[in-house]
């Protein structure tokens, strides 16, 4: 019996894709298009309201014209969820239901420490990383669904 062949979740995309690193004060958020598979920080969205940061992320959405949107998944080391893992699933489906986009959430365990580190290695150190470290961290969670290495998991 032949099985059917398996395909990436995104092998039928084509374009943009956005991805945000979730967290209650700051989204970061980076850019990438599936066909070259190359993820690139874009920017950091922060304000008071969700009105304020879901405009700002509108406005991205209406520039960049994705085909897809990611989120990063945030677990403790062993997998088990806490209270961001629950509100990054919420922004993940109020994204999917605002914006009509499929939505995946990606395992991003450890990707702040890494952009930390690969912001550390180019000599921005300390406070400086502030403006940078989340859309560093998104840029990681975009790659990593590029590359395929990421859990996937439904909004």
């Amino acid at each position: 019996m032949l099985l059917p062949e398996r395909r990436s979740p995104h092998a039928e995309l084509n374009g943009a894709v956005l991805a945000f690193d979730f967290g209650e004060k700051r989204i970061g958020v980076a850019v990438g298009d599936i066909t070259v598979g190359i993820a690139h920080p874009l920017q950091t969205v922060s304000g008071e309201s969700n009105d304020i940061r879901f405009a700002a992320i509108a406005a991205l959405i209406n520039e960049w014209q994705p085909s897809q949107l990611v989120v990063g998944l945030p677990l403790y080391l062993d997998g088990g969820e806490h209270e961001l893992t629950r509100l990054s699933r919420k922004f993940a489906r109020r994204l999917e239901g605002r914006f009509g986009l499929p939505t995946v959430m990606v395992d991003e365990r450890l990707s702040s420490a890494e952009a930390s580190q690969t912001l550390n290695e180019i000599g921005i150190r300390g406070r400086n990383q502030k403006a940078m470290l989340d859309q560093v961290a998104a840029q990681r969670i975009l790659q990593s669904f590029f590359d395929g290495q990421a859990s996937y998991a439904a909004t």
